[in-house]
């Protein structure tokens, strides 16, 4: 059994690395939920083992998966990458696993948070989410690393660090009433600097137009290195994704990171917008207390929610008119890396992406 910390990772020397910084693996979790994937999830199943071998290029992969779902996932996915048996709810590990913190002696802890779906009994996107709740500490305990329990509800997706303690956030998830209603912003900010050890929080004040997670900063912008932020963008000022890019370029450019920067502001063009089609709507079981998926709803597509692994940046195909600009622009911020798009529709469908449905597992440092 993993060992369960009392202090904080502030207190223990720990931090949340950027994530371009060395990984030692990544986990996904396989989906399956008709209430939330077409078609008994199958096309969604074959972006997710698209995502999967692609990462396993770069870097071990580990996919967990259910008792039911074995087999077929085993099939499906590349003999490199591990299945791993394991109950949840639905399949985004970025949400509802850990949230992992290194220190500078080589070692490697994880911050499991409370999870509530996105909002719990009263907006939440579906019901139970107990399974999920409890991914964070057995990802832990298969990594072998040690455990903090945070004391807020908060997903992965709500928050990108540059590892020398500067951190994203967006006003519209993290003070939104169906989280953490009884805590102040001061209060949240001062679990974020004990539990990640950063020193400056960067207010965003929205997310991506409609997006279903209250506007998750990994969805909209995204730290390329220290010092330096990619945001989703649109030339169109009739498209209410605009005056949000606008604004929060405004806040970027205008704000100083811990080290005492200014940040370097890079946009990248969204594709669509996006639309759910008659045909995709009907593919989705009618569940209550499941977020119904309707023909014509706009969905919360941007090329940020990539993936940056040890030698690839894994990103979404969403859009023939926009995938070639989106990866030519990704080579040109990581010159380092293969840019490796995959087809993420059927992700995106589910209410995210590439970078919802990954974790990276850090590798410790010795400095």
């Amino acid at each position: 059994m993993t060992a369960t910390y009392t202090t904080t990772p502030r207190e223990d020397g720990f931090r949340m690395p950027g994530e371009f910084e060395p990984h030692d693996g990544c986990w996904l979790i396989w989906p399956e939920r008709p209430d939330n994937w077409r078609w008994g999830a199958k096309p969604a199943q074959e972006s997710f083992a698209a995502v999967a071998a692609a990462i396993a290029k770069s870097e071990p992969v580990r996919v967990a998966v259910s008792t039911a779902q074995y087999q077929n996932a085993r099939h499906m996915l590349p003999d490199d990458v591990q299945v791993v048996e394991m109950a949840t709810n639905d399949s985004w590990v970025r949400d509802c696993g850990p949230t992992f913190v290194i220190d500078d002696k080589g070692n490697r802890r994880g911050i499991d948070w409370d999870f509530n779906a996105w909002g719990g009994l009263h907006s939440g996107l579906y019901f139970p989410w107990d399974l999920d709740d409890q991914v964070a500490g057995k990802v832990l305990e298969f990594e072998r690393a040690g455990r903090y329990k945070a004391p807020i509800v908060l997903e992965g997706g709500s928050i990108h660090c540059d590892g020398e303690g500067t951190l994203l956030v967006t006003e519209e998830c993290l003070l939104h009433p169906n989280r953490n209603p009884d805590l102040s912003r001061e209060e949240i900010e001062q679990v974020l600097r004990d539990y990640l050890n950063v020193d400056r929080i960067i207010w965003i004040p929205n997310g991506v137009y409609n997006d279903e997670t209250d506007g998750h900063v990994d969805n909209l912008c995204c730290f390329v290195r220290p010092g330096v932020v990619l945001l989703t963008w649109t030339d169109d000022e009739n498209d209410p994704q605009y005056a949000i890019s606008k604004a929060a370029k405004e806040v970027l450019e205008n704000a100083v990171d811990a080290k005492g920067r200014k940040l370097e502001v890079h946009t990248i063009h969204q594709p669509g917008p996006i639309f759910i089609s008659e045909e995709e709507s009907r593919g989705v079981d009618a569940v209550d207390g499941t977020l119904p998926r309707v023909a014509g709803d706009r969905l919360a597509g941007s090329y940020v929610n990539f993936y940056i692994a040890s030698s690839r940046i894994v990103f979404p195909l969403l859009d023939a008119k926009w995938d070639e600009q989106a990866k030519t622009k990704l080579q040109e911020l990581f010159p380092e890396r293969e840019i490796v798009g995959v087809p993420a529709r059927e992700i995106l469908l589910g209410g995210g992406n590439v970078h919802c449905i990954t974790q990276q597992v850090p590798k410790p440092q010795v400095r």
